[in-house]
């Protein structure tokens, strides 16, 4: 499903369109939601949402309390306390950040916490590297979060209003975090659309209230000791929740593009119905895998492309449909799956989802930058059966395994 108008424009919020960078345009989604509460701490590439936000706050145009922390772990303590209380709260993060915020991050999860989050996607350390890739995100796969990888500024801003939606649904209650690629997509100015009446943001994401909190004239307890008797149990609920939450996220996704004119999909297609090779990646790389395709389209190869946009729940059953019919699946991941099998988690996912051979690459790592010639060659090596499937390669790399 494209990100076009679904529904007559006359009939669709009235909107604006304005240029923002992606932290910036979460920056003001995030705004038009109104949390209520937001806590901060900065670290390359995101410093620029938080940034934002506490210059609206400070403008008076946004009513929430701004708690500047001293490290991502007190970030995500703050920010589950906050929701634990009822409130609408926002916290970002990247890299080493989040790896702070680890211990914490699937008790969010098992308090069963609406937290809205956002990433913007860099490579772990050591060396220091503050550019993009996906390591971090891909970390979270099994903490029970939900996961969204967008693709442009204005994904972006879609997806966090999408997100609150979702988080707060009375069927959901799960924390969700909304990813994009860092520099690449955090720091590159793009037009966007946004509604001309902030208020219609408010209308389609209404702050809900309908989940157990702790109310000091309603005494209750969270967290409380899971013994053996009952630890699996709940954790089962989280478990069915966020295996359940797909439909929500598909709901709410058609809602919104019935009200904004823009709709994404768990994933989205480019020229796949007839494809012999498909590329399958995430974020903004996907540019350079459609300009491939029609590169191979215009050559006689019969070439499409698909972008990964929810990760958790994973969709297993329709990207099964979607590829059953194509010959060679090829993967290109933009994080590494240390000493597994298939070295990119992506790939890993998708070949035990088709249970059948999968082609698989790794690409700009530490944000080791590619052209679409690059892909176009390696296509062409699988094509060409010079690539083996469930082998990983390297596009990109000086002296790697190409």
């Amino acid at each position: 499903m494209t990100a076009q108008a679904l529904v007559p424009k006359e009939k669709r919020v009235a909107q604006k369109r304005i240029a923002l960078t992606g932290n910036h345009a979460v920056a003001l989604a995030v705004k038009m939601c109104r949390p209520e509460v937001i806590v901060a701490y900065p670290i390359t590439p995101q410093t620029p949402v938080v940034e934002k936000l506490a210059e609206y706050v400070n403008n008076g145009e946004l009513d929430a309390e701004y708690i500047l922390v001293e490290s991502e772990h007190s970030a995500i303590s703050a920010v589950i306390g906050a929701s634990a209380m009822g409130a609408r709260v926002f916290t970002e993060t990247s890299s080493q950040g989040l790896l702070y915020m680890y211990e914490n991050l699937p008790i969010a999860v098992g308090l069963r916490l609406p937290i809205v989050m956002g990433i913007a996607a860099r490579a772990y350390s050591a060396p220091i590297n503050v550019w993009g890739d996906y390591g971090d995100v891909m970390s979270m796969r099994e903490l029970g979060w939900i996961i969204y990888i967008v693709q442009s500024a204005q994904e972006a801003f879609d997806t966090v209003i999408q997100a609150y939606r979702v988080a707060e649904d009375s069927r959901v209650h799960l924390p969700a975090v909304v990813a994009y690629d860092g520099f690449w997509t955090s720091h590159v100015l793009q037009p966007l659309d946004v509604p001309e009446d902030e208020e219609e943001v408010m209308r389609f994401a209404p702050i809900t209230r309908s989940w157990v909190r702790l109310d000091v004239d309603n005494p209750a307890q969270l967290g409380a000791v899971g013994t053996p008797e009952w630890y699996w149990e709940i954790r089962w609920q989280a478990v069915e929740t966020l295996r359940e939450s797909q439909k929500v996220i598909e709901e709410v996704d058609e809602e919104f593009g019935m009200r904004f004119g823009r709709r994404y999909g768990l994933f989205h297609t480019y020229n796949t119905e007839d494809a012999e090779l498909v590329i399958v990646t995430y974020g903004s790389l996907y540019g350079l895998a459609k300009k491939v395709v029609d590169r191979l389209r215009r050559e006689g190869v019969r070439a499409g492309a698909l972008r990964l946009r929810v990760i958790r729940p994973w969709p297993g059953d329709q990207l099964k449909k979607a590829l059953e019919d194509v010959e060679k699946v090829f993967v290109i991941d933009r994080a590494i799956n240390h000493g597994a099998y298939l070295q990119g988690p992506m790939a890993m996912e998708l070949a035990a989802t088709l249970q059948r051979p999968v082609y698989s690459a790794l690409a700009t790592i530490g944000m080791r930058a590619i052209d679409s010639d690059m892909i176009y060659e390696a296509a062409l090596k699988v094509l060409k059966g010079l690539w083996a499937p469930y082998q990983t390669y390297t596009i990109g790399l000086r002296g790697g395994y190409e």
